[in-house]
């Protein structure tokens, strides 16, 4: 219970001494706990009328709970029951849990040592989640990456979508070129990507972490566990872009977002006051600091994720939930994947096969055409454009012909595979020509098309390539011809 104010406290000594109300209406009218007017009257435990109060069904029982709580002072109410109910108490757990909480240790404040660290010496990390954003017709989770300079408060942060140690890596030394050079130290928390695994003191790190910091000889350090008070510089830097930088402002891209960043630290953030060495801006101690900070190597070490990936059976590999296309002879082989936040490249050996723009979608596909022109290259089959594709791209107006025939009743199947026969039997110019005639003059039966096709024949006049018609095991395909007007004989 909250204590009240001086207002209240000095309403209910008037109403109770001056006025007499009883402790439950004082309670009443100003809407308090009674136990709360019982403490600002005086009227608690150190009451006379108090101490004749029969013993409680927890008084024998209170030195085991004092000492058990000394031992564990968040041990649960529930649990000290289950402890005393062998020991013979009667009472029920509302009542124990009251009593706990009177008894019940007090944790005490922690009071923290204000330090300052040297030029150069510590630089601390971390992330804060943003939002969503829009990406290729899907949401994405948000994250802003902060690195500040303890000494100077200088601070570097990028917004990205991938939260993975490649990440990480890509982060700290895009912020290190910003900087001109890197701290002895970098101070992180204790999330999934940097420690794989914590027992007390003992910390086993990424080893993609380590070999980064080996090849820039930065020494990596953890927070204490629940302790994000360690790193209050970065904490304090997270909220002051909370409050200065993103309040009001939609990111809708994460090209738009370090953009606008970019300018916001420049410009802002370190023209600001340094909050112990004033008037000094934080752009002046950065650039005290930048002479001590280490150099960096030449070149730098390479920040790409590298690993093995299978080519399934349509000449895709599979990175991020997404697809992406290689040259179809290296389907059903393995090749290297070598991504970044920009790029995707596939090698066999050292050589590159296939490079795609990094996607971060979901469930995308990418394919690059020439992949593809290669994979119809090798297929006859497919080559030659067939059915409804093989028709528009040889008589251009055939699409306006094939709406006709959706919009009337038969099978559209039916009168396209009569038409590709008409195509086969008359050759491509004479099919096209036909189909002009026939969307001209506004008709769409497929015998009006098998009729303009016969009279452009005759017009041009070319035979009937009976050749194409006629099966290959008929050896005789010469026509003789003779008088039709014996037919109407008797």
């Amino acid at each position: 219970m909250s204590a009240p104010s001086l207002e209240i406290c000095v309403e209910i000594t008037r109403l109770y001494f001056a006025e007499h109300w009883k402790v439950g209406t004082i309670a009443t009218q100003l809407g308090l706990h009674p136990q709360v007017v019982q403490r600002v009257l005086g009227l608690g435990a150190g009451r006379t009328d108090q101490a004749a109060q029969p013993p409680r069904l927890v008084d024998p029982y209170r030195d085991f709970i004092a000492q058990t709580l000394s031992s564990y002072p968040t041990l649960r109410a529930t649990r000290l029951y289950d402890m005393l109910q062998p020991r013979g108490f009667a009472g029920s757990v509302r009542t124990l849990r009251d009593y706990v909480a009177t008894v019940r240790p007090r944790p005490r404040r922690e009071v923290y040592l204000r330090t300052e660290p040297l030029l150069g010496e510590q630089a601390q990390i971390d992330w804060a989640y943003v939002g969503q954003v829009p990406i290729d017709g899907t949401q994405r989770a948000l994250w802003l990456f902060v690195m500040v300079l303890s000494h100077s408060r200088a601070l570097w942060g990028e917004f990205v979508i991938d939260l993975t140690v490649h990440s990480l890596t890509r982060s700290l030394l895009r912020a290190a070129r910003a900087f001109g050079g890197v701290t002895r130290q970098w101070l992180f928390d204790n999330p999934k990507i940097i420690v794989l695994q914590r027992r007390g003191e003992t910390v086993r790190f990424h080893p993609v972490l380590l070999e980064l910091s080996g090849a820039l000889h930065v020494q990596t350090r953890l927070c204490a566990v629940r302790r994000p008070q360690h790193k209050g510089k970065v904490e304090r830097a997270i909220r002051y872009l909370r409050d200065r930088f993103l309040a009001a402002r939609s990111i809708v891209s994460v090209e738009q977002g370090n953009a606008a960043l970019g300018s916001f630290i420049s410009q802002i953030a370190h023209a600001r006051l340094h909050p112990t060495l004033a008037p000094r801006t934080v752009g002046d101690v950065l650039q005290q600091e930048q002479p001590r900070l280490l150099p960096l190597p030449d070149p730098l070490p390479p920040t790409d994720l590298v690993m093995p990936v299978s080519v399934d059976a349509q000449a895709f590999i599979r990175f991020d939930t997404n697809r992406y296309s290689v040259p179809s002879a290296f389907g059903h082989r393995t090749l290297t994947l070598v991504a970044n936040d920009q790029v995707v490249r596939l090698l066999d050996g050292q050589t590159e096969v296939a490079r795609h723009p990094r996607s971060f979608a979901r469930r995308g596909l990418w394919e690059d055409p020439a992949h593809r022109k290669e994979l119809l290259d090798q297929r006859r089959a497919a080559r030659q454009l067939k059915g409804r594709d093989r028709l528009c791209a040889t008589a251009p107006d055939f699409p306006a012909l094939l709406e006709r025939w959706a919009t009337h009743q038969g099978s559209l199947a039916i009168r396209v595979t009569r038409a590709i026969k008409l195509l086969d039997l008359y050759g491509e110019a004479l099919f096209a020509r036909a189909v002009s005639e026939l969307v001209q003059s506004g008709l769409h039966d497929p015998g009006a098309l098998a009729i303009a096709c016969d009279r452009l024949r005759r017009q041009a006049g070319h035979p009937v390539p009976l050749d194409l018609t006629l099966p290959d095991h008929i050896v005789d395909r010469d026509v003789i011809p003779h008088d039709l007007e014996t037919y109407d004989e008797p």
